[in-house]
């Protein structure tokens, strides 16, 4: 009998969670992959609903929790979760000794991943490398874990090129689609009256979904932005908002703070959610009328529903930018002139026939057959540095 392979995949918060759920899904239900599920990082922190437990409901078992100590939002505190969250995945890969590891994005948990895993030689599979958010340290962090793994599925063609770019051979590199966008064909999305009965609240005409998370790499604090924000959504005063709070990141306690006082004190008209989950999610994202905020679902997700999305500032830029997509300063009244656009039905109807371009919904099984057929050999681990042709850089 052939032993089934041991694939370990490590998430860090309900951002990635949701993301990976369609590969989870098939390689849990894979005779032949024994699915090894590492949580770490914002799963397991009370103030982010210890969505540990979410994953459990979902009927899988968690191999490993690695506490990665995260005690604030400053640069120092970040860096330690990053020396201990590297300290916990050395121990937890020494005893679940799996035949490869899963990574997705660009976080600080995911590095801290990607650092013990390089170190052990198992062999590491990278999803959504080569894109850029400029005004991330994501940015850095993405572009390090490429070079520490040894496979990569990236979403689009020119994201593709930019690994190899970074010196990934090009036969190891693989376009094969955002993964994200196969919930929209996997799930059932809830109808409205029944959204309205899982958020326990009425949708409006309009309806909002902002997400506003920090941009790492601004000198000042993100209150700054983020109060331009919501002073631009003082303007629409007969909006049913929704806000998502940000992610455990430098500078995020502050703005989690701010968001959900302003919730606090609309009178009913905001709500804000520390957990939605991909189901009440994206299911929001498919009745709204707007998606708003600096998040990269606004890039990637909303144009397959799709909808109008405002995007704030330059945490996204660099990425590849749908037409349904509507770029906004960080003023207020540049956020207001970008919803109004949004809410034009002109702009809306010119949506019709849209196609994303970050993929067709069937990104996991792409992933999955290439995780299962690889060869796990040296030739695999001892990597060579792809040079471009001379003529690349005249």
């Amino acid at each position: 009998m052939t032993a089934k392979r041991r694939i370990a995949i490590v998430t860090g918060g309900r951002p990635d969670y949701g993301l990976f759920l369609p590969l989870l899904r098939l390689l849990a239900a894979d005779e032949d992959v024994a699915l090894q599920l590492v949580v770490t990082g914002m799963h397991l922190i009370a103030e982010q609903g210890e969505t540990w437990r979410h994953i459990e409901r979902d009927g899988f078992a968690i191999a490993a929790k690695v506490d990665m100590g995260i005690a604030g939002d400053t640069a120092a505190d970040i860096a330690r979760a990053i020396g201990a969250g590297t300290t916990g995945m050395a121990q937890t890969f020494e005893r679940l000794r799996p035949d490869m590891v899963v990574l997705l994005g660009d976080r600080f948990e995911t590095l801290a991943a990607a650092v013990a895993a390089m170190l052990a030689r198992l062999p590491v599979a990278h999803i959504h490398g080569g894109e850029s958010t400029e005004g991330l340290i994501d940015e850095p962090i993405r572009h390090s874990i490429t070079k520490m793994a040894h496979l990569h599925f990236t979403s689009t063609e020119p994201y593709r090129r930019r690994v190899i770019q970074l010196g990934e051979t090009p036969e190891r590199v693989f376009s094969v689609g955002a993964i994200g966008l196969d919930n929209f064909r996997n799930m059932s999305l809830l109808d409205r009256a029944a959204l309205e009965q899982a958020l326990s609240l009425r949708l409006g005409s309009p309806t909002f979904l902002v997400t506003y998370h920090p941009v790492t790499l601004e000198d000042v604090s993100s209150a700054a932005p983020a109060e331009a924000l919501l002073q631009a959504l003082d303007n629409f005063a007969d909006t049913r908002i929704v806000v998502t709070l940000p992610n455990t990141d430098t500078d995020s306690a502050a703005l989690r703070a701010r968001l959900a006082a302003y919730a606090e004190n609309s009178g009913g008209r905001v709500t804000a959610f520390a957990v939605l989950g991909s189901l009440r999610y994206l299911s929001l994202m498919s009745q709204c009328d707007v998606v708003i905020g600096n998040s990269s679902s606004g890039l990637i997700e909303a144009p397959s529903v799709p909808v109008p999305s405002v995007d704030i500032g330059d945490r996204q830029r660099g990425r590849i930018s749908p037409p349904s997509v509507i770029h906004a300063d960080t003023d207020t009244d540049s956020i207001v002139d970008a919803i109004n656009t949004a809410l034009e039905p002109s702009f809306r109807a010119g949506l019709n026939g849209m196609k994303n371009p970050y993929g067709d919904g069937a990104t996991a099984p792409r992933i999955a057959a290439i995780l299962k057929s690889t060869a796990l050999d040296d030739a695999l681990i001892k990597k060579r540095f792809f040079d471009l042709p001379a003529g690349c850089f005249a």
